[in-house]
């Protein structure tokens, strides 16, 4: 399952530093705007410590982490809709990514610019957002004037609900509400997804403060996009790229000293990832032998087939029984021999709702 997130705000909002941490990439970072010009992308492993733990009990030859993608793109400026700064350059490489992290400047440092000149992250965030709905509007405008008139003079049932689905998402936008807030059923859901709106997506603000400011668990600018988020019934997460960068840079051995010294129980960046992660509506599962302990990923709500799919289509056309139990009762019992004699190793059919930490074997005959 390849999953993308994109990293967007203004220039110089900490995007490309928090980029290099999170992938221990190079993706150029500098006091100036539109530094960034093309996308970055970068793989990371989504951190999950149950895999640790599994691997205490279960000793395979290789561990195998599920990973995401996070896409740095150029910074948006007030008319990048319209071509202002890199313009519509940097739409595209966000149209295809599943979920959006928003980072918004929360701190003041007159060492960096700031391209309004002054630091107001709600300001930040009505810029940001505003050209992401305008950019939106364009294409559905054109969309719907293309498919107005042919779905009049048709029977063609599909036409028919494309074109109102395009119609209810045109009138929100030009409301200045996102088209995921445009309600939908499960029959006209899919027509949205095709419009790969970058409104659609669903947002996380990614709150940059200073070393200090992290420490103290924020400042009234945070508490100010909390607030907001709420309000969008979006999510929030405080972050330090600065500090973040720094710890990327260090030796395994030291990087808990500095953690120590923060009080914080783990990198900021494994918190993103994982909220990325739940951003999207996923979950993991994990199949574990002497082989490798391997995590999957899936959307929350997967029946067993379609989970067995994704290790490979044979497993899903194939599907017999998911023999199954959970990771924590692994952890419970020390051996799944003990697990088994517990009775919390169970065999389950196609109707099986995969659980977050399920651990499963796959009976299949193609």
């Amino acid at each position: 399952m390849a999953l993308q997130v994109g990293i967007v705000g203004l220039p110089n909002v900490g995007k490309s530093t928090l980029f290099n941490a999170l992938t221990s990439a190079k993706a150029e970072a500098a006091n100036y705007p539109f530094c960034t010009i093309d996308p970055n992308v970068g793989v990371v492993t989504v951190p999950d410590p149950r895999m640790d733990k599994i691997t205490q009990f279960i000793k395979p030859q290789k561990v195998i982490p599920t990973t995401m993608e996070f896409v740095d793109i150029a910074g948006i400026v007030k008319g990048a809709s319209q071509g202002e700064g890199l313009g519509n350059q940097f739409l595209s490489h966000i149209r295809q990514t599943d979920a959006i992290v928003h980072v918004v400047r929360c701190f003041d440092d007159p060492n960096i610019v700031h391209v309004s000149g002054s630091v107001d992250p709600l300001r930040d965030i009505e810029v940001i957002n505003t050209e992401l709905l305008l950019a939106d509007l364009d294409s559905v405008d054109k969309k719907y004037a293309r498919i107005e008139k042919t779905a009049k003079n048709t029977t063609d049932k599909k036409l028919k609900m494309e074109a109102e689905v395009t119609r209810k998402v045109k009138e929100a936008l030009g409301k200045g509400l996102p088209a995921r807030s445009v309600v939908l059923d499960d029959l006209e859901a899919p027509f949205l997804r095709e419009m790969h709106l970058l409104t659609a997506k669903p947002v996380l603000y990614a709150m940059n403060v200073s070393d200090t400011d992290f420490a103290a668990g924020g400042n009234d600018w945070t508490r100010a996009v909390e607030k907001r988020a709420a309000e969008e019934n979006n999510n929030t997460i405080l972050i330090c790229s600065a500090m973040e960068a720094e710890i990327a840079l260090l030796p395994p051995e030291e990087r808990k000293e500095f953690l120590q010294a923060m009080n914080a129980e783990e990198p900021g960046l494994n918190r993103l990832i994982r909220e990325a992660y739940k951003l999207l509506g996923l979950q993991t599962y994990f199949t574990a032998g002497e082989k490798e302990v391997r995590a999957w990923t899936i959307r929350a709500g997967t029946k067993a087939p379609q989970a067995a799919g994704v290790i490979h289509t044979d497993f899903e056309k194939g599907f017999i029984r998911a023999e199954t139990y959970h990771c924590e009762d692994l952890f419970t019992y020390k051996t799944e021999q003990a697990v088994k004699e517990a009775g919390k190793y169970r065999l389950e059919g196609k109707e099986y709702v995969v659980k977050d930490g399920d651990i499963l074997f796959f009976r299949f005959n193609v």
